[in-house]
């Protein structure tokens, strides 16, 4: 039956939730049952593009991620694949009548990973747009269960919310996509040598006031899916307060994360805000 594959297929997308991020997949924990799974879908999908220009190498990338969005397009259409998470994936996109564009920007910004690219404002501001803004607009549209008004609405608030995350996200992962792969995201740098404290203190800046004005839109958001978004919100902001306390040589030389202890400190702190409505 294909209601059985369907099964499957939503727990091969809660498994690879679980096995690349835990903290992402405990604030998946915390939404309404009835969306959770579309979410994991989501995350699923992004994460195998995002491997297979991250991780794969020694493999014919530009091949691999072709063949990939075409299997996407192709799941879409027919509203089935045999890739498990292909599978799960088509199954919210049609649910929620995800718009297919927000699908091509996120391939689009893959491809750019796969040449080393000098960033101008325009490049990187088109890289997040299609790394991390609509990806939380897809999301975005699970959590407002396909209501078009409120997609709308809220829709602003989740691109800031999404920036904000990226560029924290291109911060703490330095010392590995500058390291390891040769990358650095930020415009008119060129090379590490080129991120100056003054550039940091900017990046800085900008995250901040995008992280004041999506909490406008965190508090507008139907309540099944609020405290999951706010324990995500609540942890990047804190590893923003850690990543402003190091400079481009610490960052450079290690992956800033928040431990264990602060996490479970910060969903406590988050879930009786929540509770008590003192969001």
């Amino acid at each position: 039956m294909k209601s059985l594959f369907d099964e499957l297929s939503r727990g091969a997308s809660v498994s690879v939730t679980k096995t690349y991020s835990t903290s992402f997949y405990k604030s998946v924990s915390t939404l309404d049952e009835k969306i959770r799974d579309d979410v994991h879908a989501i995350y699923g999908m992004v994460r195998f593009a995002d491997e297979i220009v991250d991780s794969f190498h020694g493999y014919e990338k530009k091949e691999l991620l072709a063949e990939f969005k075409a299997d996407t397009y192709k799941a879409i259409d027919r509203g089935i694949s045999l890739n498990a998470v292909l599978n799960s994936f088509q199954l919210a996109v049609n649910r929620y009548q995800i718009d297919r564009d927000l699908i091509e920007k996120f391939f689009r910004s893959m491809e750019m990973d796969l040449n080393p690219i000098e960033y101008t404002q325009e490049l990187y501001e088109e890289y997040i747009l299609g790394s991390a803004e609509v990806v939380g607009l897809m999301c975005l549209k699970i959590f407002v269960y396909g209501e078009e008004a409120e997609y709308q609405k809220l829709k602003p608030y989740a691109m800031k919310l999404g920036s904000a995350f990226q560029k924290i996200n291109f911060l703490r992962d330095l010392k590995d996509d500058w390291g390891a792969l040769g990358r650095i995201y930020f415009p008119n740098v060129g090379d590490i040598e080129g991120l100056t404290l003054e550039n940091k203190w900017c990046i800085e800046k900008e995250i901040e006031q995008e992280f004041l004005e999506a909490y406008k839109g965190v508090i507008l958001l139907p309540r099944s899916s609020r405290f999951g978004v706010y324990v995500a919100y609540t942890y990047y902001y804190n590893l923003l307060k850690k990543i402003k306390a190091k400079t481009v040589q610490d960052l450079m030389s290690q992956r800033i994360r928040i431990s264990n202890y602060s996490k479970y400190y910060l969903y406590v702190k988050s879930y009786l805000r929540h509770s008590f409505n003192a969001l």
